[in-house]
């Protein structure tokens, strides 16, 4: 600090340098960025919609978990997969520490601006539960107030660190017993609570709409849930596919992905993907083939890395446009990046939220900070219990106060958002969040940029 103004290191630091000089990239250059950019937002739709989500629905079949426990689950650990990298790099890496505009940023936008994505997109309106927001709601506030408790005092130690891993082994403990406390809440407060009243009344009435099986009564359909809903039909996962490559067709093995669609639109963007369909081809077993069903692990795994790898692109992409294009490092932070990183949540609640699967999608979206949270305790665990037990991590907690105050707010702001929306998406709320968003963003580019509160930054070294 200089004069009570804080440093901050500049984030084009953690990436390679570009293919351009920077008069180069100002010069013209910036354009094949915006290209590449663009280009990354297609290979994620493509990994996440042809491989990740029907990798999920095999493993909810198998485990029998509902949509809600799927998409806080496996689905938020697969979409969230470049946080944890970015937090192991960060940790042994770059030592970089956990910058406000970082943790404000992706917070935000994964509650709020992903939620304003899955109304504003979506043309189907979703139904949502109380018990599954609320659930998740309330870890994430605990695990964010966990994490908030331990960097006041700028030092991270080994016992800290775990009690991080032990509140997510909690979080995944209820998660288990979902189906029986969420039995146990709605008869002890449906009298009083509305919400809880028309869940029960809907209940026989959506479970058919998101696919559950028919075979055998209302009760005894709630007791196994094994059919996470995001397909329709039992027999494939053609229905998925129709968004990208126009696969329409029910057939007993699902169509390949070199078949050409037959819209206009679809043809071309099928044309342009057709690089990545290849190598994504090569690289995943697709488990929509029943070749391939019995390796559906090994395809959401591959597919969690290729969304990592393609993810880290984009943000260093969209890192070397923004410097380019004079945006300040706060303003990167709590905008471009905070989007980038978050990507694969927001194409995976927007497809799944596509399909009326409103509880999945609203899931996977909490899920991921809850799941972020965990992705900042292994790597800490690690280096102070394994590599550095010496001492704690030092890292920095400027703007802790703010930050709690934020965190808290927005989740507070969902909840009540849903409530009052009648617990269902659409037009309606995705507005309502895109507006919470967009005042939460500029309070917080104002406050980095010390224009509110006393937090002036520079980049260290101008």
């Amino acid at each position: 600090s200089e004069n009570g103004t804080r440093c901050v290191l500049s984030s084009i630091s953690e990436f390679p340098e570009g293919f351009f000089t920077p008069q180069e990239r100002k010069d013209g250059g910036i354009v094949i960025y915006f290209i590449i950019i663009l280009y990354m937002f297609l290979a994620v739709s493509i990994v996440c919609d042809d491989y990740f989500l029907p990798s999920l629905e095999i493993i909810s079949e198998c485990l029998g978990l509902s949509q809600d426990v799927a998409g806080a689950t496996f689905m938020a650990a697969g979409s969230s997969a470049p946080e944890l990298v970015t937090a192991f790099l960060g940790a042994f890496v770059t030592k970089g520490d956990i910058g406000v505009s970082t943790i404000l940023g992706s917070a935000i936008y994964n509650l709020l601006g992903i939620s304003a994505a899955c109304g504003l997109l979506s043309s189907v309106v979703s139904r949502l539960s109380c018990w599954p927001l609320f659930r998740d709601c309330l870890a994430y506030t605990i695990s964010a107030a966990a994490v908030l408790a331990m960097i006041s005092d700028n030092r991270i130690y080994w016992y800290e660190s775990a009690s991080l891993l032990l509140i997510y082994g909690c979080y995944v403990l209820v998660l288990c017993f979902d189906i029986k406390i969420n039995q146990y809440l709605m008869k002890k407060f449906s009298p009083c609570c509305t919400c809880f009243t028309k869940a029960m009344e809907e209940n026989a009435e959506q479970q058919p709409l998101v696919g559950w099986r028919e075979e055998s009564g209302p009760l005894i359909r709630q007791q196994s849930r094994t059919d996470s809903g995001i397909f329709q039909d039992e027999l494939d996962y053609s229905q998925l596919s129709t968004s990208l490559h126009g696969l329409d067709e029910i057939s007993e093995d699902h169509p390949n992905v070199f078949t050409m669609p037959d819209a206009d639109m679809k043809r071309i963007l099928w044309v342009l993907s057709l690089p990545i369909i290849t190598l994504l081809y090569l690289t995943i077993p697709d488990c929509r083939r029943q070749f391939w069903r019995n390796w559906f692990m090994v395809t959401f795994l591959i597919s969690a890395a290729w969304i990592s790898a393609i993810t880290y692109v984009l943000v260093w992409m969209v890192t070397i446009a923004g410097e380019t294009l004079g945006i300040p490092e706060s303003v990167m932070g709590l905008t471009l990046l905070a989007a980038g990183t978050s990507v694969p949540d927001t194409v995976a609640s927007v497809l799944v939220a596509r399909k009326g699967n409103g509880d999945m999608a609203m899931s996977n979206i909490v899920g991921s900070n809850v799941f972020d949270m965990l992705c900042l305790g292994i790597p800490w665990f690690i280096k102070t219990a394994f590599i550095n037990t010496s001492g704690p991590i030092e890292v920095n907690s400027n703007g802790l106060t703010y930050t709690a105050i934020s965190l808290i707010c927005s989740v507070v702001f969902i909840f009540l958002a849903v409530h009052l929306n009648g617990w269902k998406i659409d037009k309606r709320l995705g507005t309502i969040c895109l507006v919470l968003y967009l005042v939460f963003t500029v309070l917080s580019i104002l406050y980095e940029l010390g224009i509110i509160g006393n937090n002036p930054t520079r980049v260290c070294g101008n």
